[in-house]
Order: C-alpha cells, then structure tokens, then sequence
C-alpha cells in the first residue's frame, strides 16, 4: 500500500530536494505540494492524506497553526521540516512524529520513513484489533438475543432434549420448571425468570407469576373479572392468567 503524502514548504528548492529523496522510497506516493499554510489546510481538508510533511514558517498561517485550524483528530502522521531548531519542543507537544532540520539528509530521512511506516502499521494493527472486537461483541449480543431451539433437561441419569416449540406450557415448582410437552412432564432446573428471559418472547408469554404459556397453544382467553382469567388450551388444559398476564397477552398481539 502506498502512502499518500503531502509536502508544505514556501520554499521551492526545499520542495524539490525532499520530493527528490522521497522518491527513490517505492511506497510514498507525494499527492501534493503546498506553498503555504492555507493551500495546506484545504488539501488536508479535502484529500485523505497519510503523511505530511509540514514547514513551520510559512506565510499567511505557520505550520502550527495549520495543524490547530485542521484539527488534532484529522492530522496525518506529521514530520516538521525546518531550517530552526527552537521549535522541536513545540513539534513534539502537538505530537509530531518527528522533527527535521533542512537541509534533511538521505540517512536521516530513511530513518524517519521506517518510523512513519512503523505507526502507521501500528495504527491500521489497532484499527483491526478494535473492528474485530465490535464484530465479535455484535455477534455475542445477536447470539444471547437468539432463542434456543432446544433444552437439555435430567430425568434420573438420563438426560435428553426438548424441543421447545413442543412445549405446551410451564409451570414453576421453586428452583424448577415443570415443562408440559404433551402428555408428558419434565422437570428443569431453571427458575421461571431465568427461563421467561431466554425464551422467545413473541411464542412464550408469562400470563401468571407462576405459569408461562405458548401461544399457539391457545385455544381461548377467558375474562373472569377485572384482575383474573384464565386461558383455555388446545389440549382442554385450563390455566390461570393475572391481570399482568393479559396485559401481557395484550402487549404481544399488538407486536
């Protein structure tokens, strides 16, 4: 991958000089030369630019003001290049890579291109740490919101699986659940909060603290005053439901 880099200097020879020694480095790309600070922030501005190579004293806005006006967020990994060496601390306050003096030598600038390439690996390494990290947190928020399919449940020292759209409905026994699947009862370990939390909210609806109920196994709905009723199921089975069960059946068919 090339580099897109950017060159700002008010002097033409300066210019020249570091467009000649950039050039022998095969993965700079010089996009760019500016003559002050202002070309410099409208390219900054308009172009994304890897690295910059940046004069402090420049006409109309100097190199620190160019990086001010630009903002410390956009700027590009930045060298200062200048024929004064009061400023290095300054540079290196605004977070400079690396502060040149003119006129820049071969060596010393290759040393400078190893430490920008460094970086910006460095930074694209963390880049892809941090989107890997969002992806797989996506992923672990989609898997929790999943529904299981199925539920291990123990029967003596046999264990089996339950498929949940077979269940009927559930009713808590303390620490447990008793699963109704037909003509059978299984027990599961699993208070019925934990187990109300992962089931599918738009199949299983708590209509009474203590009784969950599949819906589509619903036959009828029964109204016995202003805080009860019951539901009737396909199977005849009548269960009780609380005023919070029916607004609870309510909620889920207007979804």
């Amino acid at each position: 991958m090339k580099l897109k880099t950017l060159i700002a200097d008010d002097e033409p020879l300066a210019r020249e000089r570091l467009r000649f020694l950039l050039g022998s480095d095969e993965e700079i790309q010089i996009v760019g030369e500016c003559r002050n600070g202002r070309e410099a922030i409208a390219a900054l501005k308009t172009n994304r630019i890897d690295v910059l190579f940046l004069d402090i004293e420049m006409p109309g806005k100097d190199g620190f003001s160019v990086i001010d006006q630009v903002g410390h967020a956009n700027i590009p990994v930045t060298v200062f290049v200048t024929a004064h060496n009061q400023y290095a601390v300054q540079a290196f306050e605004v977070r400079a890579l690396d502060y040149l003096t003119k006129p820049v030598e071969p060596e010393r600038l290759r040393a400078t291109l190893g430490r920008i390439k460094e970086r910006i690996a460095s930074h694209a390494a963390l880049l892809t740490q941090e989107q890997l990290k969002s992806v797989l947190a996506a992923l672990e928020i989609q898997s929790a919101k999943e529904a299981p399919k199925r539920l291990l449940v123990h029967c003596g020292t046999k264990e089996s699986f339950v498929t949940i759209g077979d269940i009927e409905w559930i009713e808590a026994a303390d620490y447990y659940c008793c699963l109704h699947v037909g003509p059978r009862s299984v027990m599961l370990r699993e208070t019925i909060k934990q187990l109300a939390s992962t089931l599918d909210q738009n199949k299983f609806v708590r209509i009474h603290r203590s009784i969950i109920v599949n819906v589509d196994q619903v036959r009828e709905i029964l109204r016995e005053g202003q805080s009860e009723g019951s539901v009737i199921l396909k199977s005849g089975q009548r269960l009780k439901m609380s005023k919070t069960g029916w607004q609870n059946l309510l909620a889920m068919s207007r979804t």
